[in-house]
């Protein structure tokens, strides 16, 4: 119906002047609806970057159809968080300008599986009027030496999303819904028969270490010296 309605609007000579403001609003609803139901593939967008060392990779998609383009570290540093946790800080050596209405959002590549490490931020987001070194920080896994990603490797990628304008009104009251106030865990499903786990430690098994395991030399503050990995 509504691309009918459209058609039929295009092929029609030009409505008079005394056309009622219900019709104007009517082609317009069809306008909006069709525009909205289909998905919009920004072509071409051109995103600046300056690199802050000659190592530098530029962001690239390994596929013409993929969503994130990969972001290569040039180097690694250490730092300390303030519970006394060791931070890896993989640096790109990158710097972009994205363009207005749109942001930059970093997140793990799915190759984290087989690493010992976690992004702090989950997704981290890069602002339009950012202009420092993109950059990720990741928290190890694990108290043995860790699997992570070396310089050279892909570590992080990079999303373009748009933002949404939108402005916040205070309200006395909101809609009803039919989720209501229900937050974490309200979906699951709730079976009275279920006995609670008993609280306490649980014994974990032994982590043999093999002779070929090297201890990981990371100092704070500096430049991380990751280990070989068999």
């Amino acid at each position: 119906m509504q691309r009918h309605l459209l058609a039929q609007s295009l092929k029609e000579p030009p409505p008079p002047y005394g056309v009622t403001v219900a019709q104007e609003a009517l082609t317009l609803l069809v306008w909006v609806r069709i525009l909205v139901g289909r998905p919009i593939k920004h072509k071409n967008m051109e995103i600046k970057f300056k690199k802050l060392d000659p190592r530098a990779v530029a962001p690239v998609r390994a596929h013409n159809s993929d969503a994130g383009f990969d972001l290569v570290a040039t180097r690694i540093t250490t730092e300390i968080n303030e519970c006394g946790q060791l931070i890896l800080v993989y640096h790109t050596d990158l710097a972009l300008e994205i363009p207005d209405g749109y942001f930059g959002m970093l997140v793990p590549r799915s190759s984290i599986f087989k690493k010992s490490l976690a992004l702090t931020n989950s997704a981290g987001v890069i602002d339009a009027g950012y202009r420092g070194e993109v950059m990720a920080k990741f928290k190890t896994t694990t108290d043995v030496v860790p699997a992570v990603y070396r310089e050279g490797d892909k570590f992080a990628q990079l999303l373009i999303l748009p933002i949404a304008d939108a402005t916040f009104t205070e309200a006395l009251e909101l809609s009803d819904s039919d989720r209501g106030d229900g937050g974490y865990g309200s979906t699951d499903v709730q079976n009275d028969n279920t006995e609670s786990a008993p609280t306490g430690s649980v014994d974990s098994p032994a982590i043999e270490e093999t002779n070929d395991q090297q201890t990981a030399n990371i100092g704070s503050g500096g430049e991380a010296n990751i280990p070989e990995q068999a």
